[in-house]
């Protein structure tokens, strides 16, 4: 190996191309990327991450909370799916988001749910242009150490939601659809499609080179490669192996895109999916996850939240057997089939939860692994 290190801010480049990569042995020691503490002992320092995600409609929380309290806690059906991870996981109860409540405001309870959810602030009852939220946690924390990384933070979603219009009780659609707010009137809108988010990770470059590339229908690896040719002369062994194992990943997700591209779309007469979103829910999701797996190995970005459906939303699972709505069957009425069917619902969600934490948990980093160093809230 070269004794010269390499930048931790080292880019790959090609046709319209700038790709981040992960730490590398030859970056130097991991506390580079993090902030160095002013006594300077903890030397093996590390970034830390965060992320959100939601989920709407509501939880019966009786489904939801343990019968055990501490570190031997029981997971209940629900939970079940994040067995693997139960060691890192927490189950926290006992709080509510109280400026999601009426207060006066009357009907709008999905609205104010995903609108204070990451702000604690009781959004203003509008359907007009005069929104009024608050600053969201995630870009707080984005405006603290958004420097340090190409993007400060990243939105996603997995469902499309209007950013103007009536969409509850009085409520601008933007509240429905929106978790994260730089400021009291700047909400930031949500990507979905995992191609453009991917890009915007990436992919780098103005339109003619993207429309070039898809023309030429190449990989962004291949036209990184030679760039990548002349790295691989300064790494170790490990660094070599580690740069293979993350161009794979992207590699698998570029593929997975361009095959879920042409999956049909589930059959929701109340629920067209978006024209270049995978028509399997499922995919989406993990296509979304690995996203974030990706963006957070490669210090692209710290910060990130993900709506895997908006508040309110009565899209249908037919592919676990529930037909109907989901914001239908959350009005049950104590009626025992509907919180069944709510159940495998949720269930059907902390899979996808499961499959975020146990990829992080599979990416080693330091001492530890990428979920190590990750703060993951989960919640409605």
């Amino acid at each position: 190996m070269a004794n010269s290190t390499i930048s931790r801010r080292k880019m790959l480049k090609g046709l319209g191309v700038t790709m981040s990569l992960p730490w590398l042995e030859a970056m130097g020691p991991l506390n580079a990327w993090s902030d160095q503490p002013a006594d300077g002992k903890q030397d093996k320092a590390v970034p830390n991450r965060m992320a959100f995600l939601y989920v709407p409609n509501g939880k019966n929380m009786v489904d939801w909370t343990p019968k055990k309290e501490g570190a031997s806690y029981d997971l209940p059906a629900i939970l079940k799916p994040l067995s693997k991870v139960q060691k890192k996981l927490q189950v926290l109860t006992g709080l509510t988001a109280d400026k999601a409540r009426a207060h006066g405001s009357g009907g709008g309870d999905h609205a104010r749910a995903l609108a204070a959810f990451l702000t604690g602030v009781h959004p203003k009852k509008t359907d007009g242009t005069d929104i009024r939220n608050g600053i969201s946690v995630d870009q707080a924390a984005a405006q603290a150490m958004g420097n340090k990384v190409p993007l400060p933070s990243l939105e996603l979603g997995a469902e499309a939601g209007a950013m103007a219009g009536n969409c509850d009780s009085g409520y601008s659609c933007v509240y429905s659809s929106t978790m994260s707010w730089r400021s009291a009137t700047q909400p930031l809108p949500k990507e979905v499609n995992p191609k453009l988010a991917f890009e915007r990770l990436f992919g780098g470059g103005n339109s003619t080179d993207r429309t070039k590339r898809n023309t030429a229908r190449k990989s962004i690896l291949d036209f990184v490669r030679e760039d990548s040719k002349d790295l691989n002369r300064k790494l170790s062994v490990n660094d070599v192996r580690k740069l293979d194992e993350y161009f794979t990943a992207i590699r698998d997700i570029e593929l997975r895109i361009e095959r879920a591209a042409t999956l049909p779309p589930i059959q929701a007469p109340d629920y067209p999916v978006p024209k270049g979103i995978p028509g399997d829910y499922g995919e989406h999701i993990r296509l979304m996850c690995d996203l974030i797996v990706l963006a957070f190995q490669a210090d692209v970005t710290r910060v990130t939240t993900f709506v895997l459906a908006n508040e309110g939303s009565n899209k249908p699972y037919p592919f676990i057997n529930v037909s109907e709505g989901h914001h239908d069957l959350s009005h049950h009425g104590g009626k025992a089939e509907k919180k069944e069917k709510i159940r495998s619902i949720n269930i059907f969600h902390t899979r996808q939860l499961a499959y975020l934490l146990e990829k992080l948990d599979s990416v080693k980093e330091a001492e530890g692994t990428l979920l190590d160093h990750s703060m993951i809230a989960y919640g409605s």
